[in-house]
Parts: C-alpha cells; structure tokens; sequence
C-alpha cells in the first residue's frame, strides 16, 4: 500500500477524569502507559500532554488513535450546534414526535426538547413516494430560501431530510447541492448519505444528530490534528468508532455521529481481545472509570452489535454500536442520602476537577473514591494519575461522616462500607440486565474489570452476581486507550432492499453489495497503515410479511478479486430459515419472507501485538508492604504488592492488595489470585 508509515503506534482513550495513553513500539514490542487528568472545557490540552509525555519527539509516532467522548458530552450535556431543518412538507415535526415514547414508560406524561427548535425547522415542496417515484420535484428556490433563513438566523449546520429520500436520493441531492453551493461552512448533512435506510424517524434522527455534532466534534478533531502536525507528527491520526472499529480523521469529522461510543467501544475491543489470548472466550467486560461503569457482554469472542441505540431520551441513533450497558457509578460517583432516607450513588459525579474530596481541589461531597481510600483500599500516598502528591484521607472522611454518616446514624467507616455496598449493587444489577436477563449464565464467563476502579470492586461483584472467575489485564487503567492500537479499520453501509424474496432481483441486490465493497476498500485504500487482511461481510435484515422486528441474517458471499459474488434467492433463504429458527424455536410455515435492508461492512485487520510481550520478566520474589485494609466490620493486616513485578505463576490469597500506577487490585479475604503467562491477573474464590 503506498504511503504505508511504520513506528509507535499511540492510543489515547479520553474519560471525564482522566486521559489514557498506551504506546506501542512496532519494532521491539515493548509497551508503555500513561494516565494525565482530563482537561476541561477543552479536552484537546490532556490530550496533548498525555502524548508528549510519552513520547516527546512526536515525528516518532506512525499512528495515533483516538477513543473521544466528544461526541458524547455533546449529546449527554445539550452542547451541540444550533441546527436547522429543511424537511418535506408536513414532516416538520418529525424530530420532536418520535415514536410517541415517554421518558417513562408507565408515566403519564414526560417533557422532551428535541435538538433543532421548531423555528429552525423549515418544509419545502417536493415528494418522493415509497417506490422511489417522484411524485412532486424539489422547489430549489425554496430551499435555497429556507438555507438562507437558517444562516441569517445563527444556525451553524443544517439537516436535510426529505421523505422516502432512502429509496430515490434524487430530490434530496438536488436540494444538499443547492445549500452547499451556499452555506457558509461545510456543516451539511443529508439524510440518503447518513443512513439510506427505512423508517423515517430513525433516518430524521441520526441524521440531524450527526449535524448537531459536526461543529463541536470536527472542530475539536481540527484541533488536535492541528497540534500534533505542529509538534511535529506526520503519521495517520484514526478515530474510534462505536462499532469498534476506527476511522480515518475525516471520515470522523463528517460523520461524527458515529463517535457517539467511541471511548467504551475501544475498551470493550481490548478486552476480548486479551479474553479470548488468555483462553476466555466468554467474557463480561467492566469499565469502571471517573464517572460511570461500562458493561459488555462478549459470547464465544464475538462482541454484541446493535443497530440501534439512545444516548439519551429521545437522542436515537441508527448506526451499528457495540451493546454497552452505562449507569453513573463510577469512582467520582457522589454519594448523597434522599428525602426518603435511602443512600443514592451518582449520576452526578466529581470528575477530574474537582474531582473526589480527597484530591483537595474544592468539591466537599463524598464519593465512591473517597470510600475507598477512609477504608485503607486506595494508597493515599501513591495516587493514580501522577499530578497528586498526596490524598487528604482526614477530608474524606469528614464528608463521608457529613453527608452520609450523620444522616444514616452510621459511624464513619461503615458509611463508608455502605457507599460501596450500594454502589457495587448497582454495578451488579447492570452486569445482570446484559446476562441473565438476555439468557446467559454468568456462571460460564470471566469478569474483567478495566478502567482506573474496576479492579477494586471485582471481588464483591463476583461474590454478589456469581461469576465464575476474573481477569484482571495488565494495564487496566489504560485498556481502552490499548484498545485503540488493537481495533481494525471498518466501514459500515447500509441499503434498504424492501423486496420480497420470491421476486428478489438477485442482480439489483448484488450491485448493492458490490458497490458497497469498492467503497470500503477505497477508503482502505486511503488509510496509511498496514492490514494484516482484509473482509468484507454482508447481512441482510429480514422477516416474515406483516412482522414488525427482523432478525439479521449473514449471507454467504464469495469475494473473488474484487467481484462480489451475490448469493443465490435459495441460499439467502436457507440463512434466513436457520437464523429464525434459532432466534424463535420454530419457522412459520408458509410465511412470505421479506428482506428490508442489506447490511455490509469491510475490515481491514489491523496488525496485533504479541500480550506475552506484557508480562513481567524474571522470578524474583518481593517482600510486601503491609497497610491496615477494612473488609466487612474489620481491619485486616493487609499485604501490598508491586503488581508489575510480580512473576508469572505468582499466587496471592487474599486479603491483598496489588498496586500499580494506573489503578489498584483489590484481592479480598476468600478469594485468591494467579499471574498467567500474559501478566493478566486471574482471581478465583478460594476452594472450601
């Protein structure tokens, strides 16, 4: 591939509390990690100086890889663009209908402000029916009427989603023509380019999402893409997708809607791949980080896709997404009593700044972290992230004793048990929804716990959902910024068929896979960076006649140099048969089956690193630290190990705690730990 660049590859996996950095030397294979504070408003400065950290020459680094939450603080906290809509006649109020949800499904009523006001949503004449018939052509004089509303009003992108546009692009591209020929900036989203897919809602509302984040996300890409060329990096910079698979810089910046996950994505794609290393196929990954607890389920090392998703009530996303369960329960969760009595953790979180009390920068309310460290279980003199010397325990301890303890009648080290209590509950429950009530045991897979606290709540989450073992990664602070360097290249498309397979047009269907095919390579193509292979696989959404909900089907297709080869009428239906039969238990026979969307994406496989290069070298044997734990309602003499130097086949029981920079191991009494041949920690319970 011309224009290859070979070097240290980078990932930088940006949390609301901290910045990761994983750096990886292609040529010898030796890693190196770092955690700086996330900076605030502008995330672009932790970025930068978790880079430079690293490796300070940056003409050294072949590729950087970004997991962002851009996109997702966006949407979470309302800080998009101001975005208008140019719309069909009579679909003005699409966006702001939905699907006639609730924000509570068994409320009577809920309150929802959709993201373009509907001043800035404008209707023009023109029609499209379902058949891909242009029933009425588009008025470019009144879109270029209603574009020039928009500007003269303040809007800073603008949305244009007509009717049926899926099945004939024709009236919708003739009217984005008109407004890029005119708008100031190149913030235009169509609704045929962002997702050419039936169900006009769901079409409406990826689309203007994506517009909503154009200005912020590209802007902030723009930014970081600036700095790095000024400190000297001429590599290709990437940007993880919620799919798991990454992009290049600009693909991102048109699509930023794609981005909406990024972050927990990359973490999720490091975690199956160090499982499925180790021998564990079948994991729950859990990212526990500054403000929130992340949670995956991953079955025979395939991680759960979903076509669909919301980052918030309202905010629905049609875009492939890795299923990641999210509650507010992470280490700067704060802790707070209600009107009722009852202790709540989060949603609200310190973040980096305040951050938790103990790092004494002004917030005054206790969180998850704070119990950790009154209870003996953080070091309080060897913070993670390196730009503390030292962490106000007494502090901690006050809030706990303000605002939990005093309220409850509890003394302060059990308020501080109790925080934990509650929060690991609520992790519990989350690691329940994505198992057991999706028809999996949790008795046949592992837990991994990542992000900067995961491993410090992995044995009370074990002992309360009945996992059957944990491991714990070598850096776990950092797995998702590790992430970032394992993930492939992947280009998602999708197409509405809306055919019935007897009268499937085979032909039609294969020019749609073989065109999707040369997109995606070409933009392979485009990427500078070296793939190990490279596949393209393709889907089709199907159902029977008169069924709402489709199952996704994978086709067999043979790619054979550079030519798609469709399957046959027969085969697709062979699929769908098995398929549906595994999904349900039974065939309708006689069923019209219908094939609605086609579904491809093209991977190039990204080299991967050797995890044996990870593990600790020699067989030295250390003499512990020792440090007064609670556990329960007692103080343990407790042993503190160096984690990185502890050697392969190392046994630990617990009580103990292994530290080290990025975050601290907790092994509590009944359960005992083991380092495999890849540095990973293996905890297990005791045998009785």
């Amino acid at each position: 591939m011309s224009g290859e660049i070979t070097g240290r590859m980078v990932g930088v996996d940006v949390g609301g509390t901290f910045t990761d950095i994983f750096v990886l030397d292609e040529a010898t294979g030796i890693a190196s990690v770092g955690k700086v504070p996330t900076t605030r408003p502008d995330q672009s400065g932790g970025f930068l100086d978790g880079i430079t950290g690293q490796v300070p020459d940056l003409s050294q680094i072949a590729v950087v890889v970004h997991g962002t939450t851009a996109g997702t603080n966006a949407l979470l906290e309302r800080k998009g663009a101001r975005i208008g809509v140019i719309t069909t006649q009579g679909l003005r109020d699409v966006l702001e209908m939905r699907r006639r949800d609730r924000p509570r499904t068994w409320g009577l009523c809920g309150d929802f402000e959709p993201i373009a006001d509907r001043r800035d949503r404008l209707e023009v004449p023109e029609r499209t029916l379902a058949d891909g018939t242009i029933h009425t052509p588009v008025d470019l004089d009144a879109v270029r009427e209603a574009a020039g509303g928009l500007m003269q009003d303040g809007c800073e992108a603008v949305a244009i989603l007509f009717a049926n546009a899926y099945a004939n692009p024709e009236n919708e591209a003739a009217a984005v023509a008109a407004v890029r020929a005119i708008w100031p900036n190149p913030h235009v989203s169509a609704s045929h380019e962002i997702l050419p897919e039936i169900r006009e809602y769901e079409r409406f509302s990826t689309t203007a999402l994506n517009a909503y984040l154009q200005p912020e996300v590209s802007g902030y890409l723009n930014r970081l893409e600036t700095a790095l060329g000024e400190g000297g990096f001429d590599g290709e910079f990437m940007i993880v997708q919620s799919n798991g698979g990454v992009m290049a810089v600009e693909t991102a910046s048109e699509r930023p809607v794609r981005t909406a996950l990024s972050g927990p994505a990359a973490g999720v794609i490091a975690a199956g791949y160090i499982a499925q290393t180790a021998g564990f196929p079948d994991v729950i990954t859990g990212d526990i980080g500054g403000t929130s607890f992340d949670v995956s389920l991953i079955a025979q090392g395939q991680t759960q896709l979903s076509p669909q998703t919301s980052v918030d009530f309202g905010l629905t996303i049609r875009s492939p997404m890795i299923e990641i369960t999210t509650i507010g329960a992470g280490g700067g969760s704060i802790a707070w009593v209600d009107k009722g009595g009852l202790l709540q953790i989060g949603p609200e979180s310190a973040g980096s700044n305040p951050g938790p009390v103990a790092y004494g920068l002004g917030n005054d309310r206790p969180t998850v972290t704070d119990a950790n460290v009154v209870l003996g279980r953080i070091d309080p003199d060897n913070p993670i992230g390196g730009k503390l010397s030292r962490l106000d325990v007494e502090a901690a301890a006050a809030a706990i004793d303000t605002h939990v303890g005093v309220p409850l009648g509890l003394g302060t080290y059990a308020a501080a048990e109790a925080i934990l209590r509650v929060a690991n509950s609520r992790m519990a429950g989350a690691i329940r929804l994505v198992s057991i009530e999706r028809g999996f045991d949790p008795k046949r897979f592992a837990f991994m716990p990542f992000g900067g606290g995961g491993a410090l709540h992995t044995c009370a989450l074990m002992a309360d959902v009945g996992l059957a073992r944990s491991i714990v990664p070598r850096y776990p602070g950092v797995t998702s910024a590790m992430g970032c360097v394992i993930a492939d290249m992947r280009q998602d498309f999708v197409q509405t068929v809306n055919a019935m397979l007897g009268t499937l047009d085979v032909d039609a269907l294969g020019q749609f896979m073989q065109d999707h095919h040369d997109k995606g390579q070409a933009m392979l193509d485009a990427a500078r960076t070296r793939f190990d292979a490279r596949e393209a696989v393709f889907e089709l959404d199907m159902a029977y006649l008169g069924q709402t909900h489709t199952v996704p089907v994978a086709v067999p297709v043979n790619v054979v140099d550079g030519q798609v080869n469709a399957p046959t009428a027969a085969q697709i239906g062979a699929a769908f048969d098995d398929t549906y039969r595994a999904t349900y238990g039974r065939l309708l026979p006689g069923g019209v089956r219908r094939i609605l969307n086609l579904r491809s994406a093209v991977i190039g496989r990204r080299p991967k690193f050797d995890l044996e290069t990870l593990a600790p070298q020699g067989d030295a044997a250390q003499t512990p630290r020792r440090r007064q734990v609670h556990f329960g309602e007692d103080w343990h003499d407790t042993p503190i190990y160096d984690r990185l130097m502890l050697p392969v086949g190392a046994h630990i029981p617990g009580p103990a705690i292994l530290a080290q920079p990025d975050t601290t191991i907790l092994i509590e009494p009944g359960f005992t730990a083991r380092v495999d041949r890849y540095g990973n920690t293996i905890i297990e319970a005791e045998v009785t």
